[in-house]
This record gives structure tokens, C-alpha cells and sequence, in this order.
């Protein structure tokens, strides 16, 4: 492998996606843009972190637990993830999240068109961090770091392909109300 495909198989070198082209190009495991995954409807798009964040994995407990209101509303779910598609599968599986639109971005460009930072060292190991993060691991567990470790997570509802409300993370610990973040709390 040489340099330049070094460089393309890890993302680097690879040019910025502006919120448009993230929208409207990157394609989820069964083809759909997140663009076409919210015409005529809400989606509500989970970042997680990597799968093996405690918190990730609370996320997804979450969002499965209020699943059947999602769907009630007329909402589509996906996740945006660093880890390869079959990986991926298998963690929203455990979750009952099987049939969700997911979207495998290892070189973060989902995350940096969405404008989701990196973390600051007290955002991952804060006081605050370490006491959720505690209750989390008992409940969810936790796994390998697959992925960028540093990297925030964050929530998105969009409408038409356009960011209609934004939840970013200020710790790895914040837990939204999603049903809040989509108006129907």
C-alpha cells in the first residue's frame, strides 16, 4: 500500500464534506442518504462515539426504549458510527435496532460537516464523567474503543436534509431527552 492509499483508507488527506454533501451524498448500509431518510419526515440521527463507549451504548438503549414512539410520530431513526458497517450490525442488533439506517464513518466526515468536536481531556475523564460513566458500565457495559475515542457524540433531528434542532455533547456523560430534542415531549 502506498502512501496515498494509506492516507485514503485512513481519512487523511481526504477533503472537508460541507453540511450539504454530508446530507445529500454519504450513503447509510442499505443506500439512503440521510437527505432521502428525512423527506417527508423527521429523522432523528444518533452520532455515538465508538462501540465500545458505555455511553454510546446507553444512546442506544435510549432511543430503543422510546422506539415505538419514534415510529408512532413518524420518525426515522438512524446512527452515524466509526466502525465498519458488519460491526455495526452486530452492536444495533443487541440494541433491536437491526433494521435502523446506519452510516460507517471511520474518517469522522459525518462528524466534522455536523460540527462535532474532539474532546478537550475533562469532557472524556471529567468528575462528572466518571460518576455516570460508573452507573453506565454497570447497566450497558462497555467494549474495545473502535474508532476515534476522543471524538463527541451528538443528536440531530432533520426535515427536507436540513438540521432542524442539535443536540452536541459537552461531556462523553450528557444524556439528551430525545423526545424533547424533537419537539414532542
Amino acid at each position: 500500500m502506498d502512501r496515498r492509499q494509506a492516507n485514503e483508507a485512513t481519512g487523511k488527506g481526504l477533503s472537508p464534506l460541507s453540511l450539504d454533501e454530508a446530507v445529500h451524498s454519504v450513503r447509510s448500509q442499505r443506500g439512503h442518504s440521510l437527505a432521502e431518510l428525512s423527506t417527508g419526515q423527521p429523522a432523528l440521527v444518533l452520532f455515538i462515539r465508538h462501540a465500545g463507549c458505555t455511553f454510546c451504548r446507553e444512546a442506544l438503549a435510549d432511543v430503543a426504549a422510546i422506539r415505538e414512539q419514534l415510529a408512532d410520530r413518524g420518525v426515522r431513526l438512524a446512527v452515524v458510527h466509526m466502525s465498519l458497517p458488519v460491526k455495526a450490525d452486530t452492536l444495533l442488533a443487541g440494541y433491536g435496532l437491526a433494521d435502523v439506517d446506519h452510516f460507517s464513518d471511520p474518517e469522522r466526515r459525518l462528524y466534522q460537516a455536523f460540527e462535532l468536536s474532539r474532546a478537550a481531556w475533562w469532557q472524556l475523564f471529567g468528575p462528572r464523567v466518571w460518576g455516570r460513566g460508573l452507573m453506565a458500565i454497570v447497566r450497558h457495559g462497555q467494549g474495545a474503543i473502535d474508532g476515534d475515542g476522543f471524538q463527541m457524540p451528538g443528536a440531530f433531528v432533520l426535515r427536507e436534509g436540513r438540521i432542524v434542532n442539535a443536540y452536541r455533547h459537552t461531556t462523553a456523560a450528557d444524556r439528551p431527552d430525545y423526545l424533547q430534542l424533537l419537539g414532542i415531549a
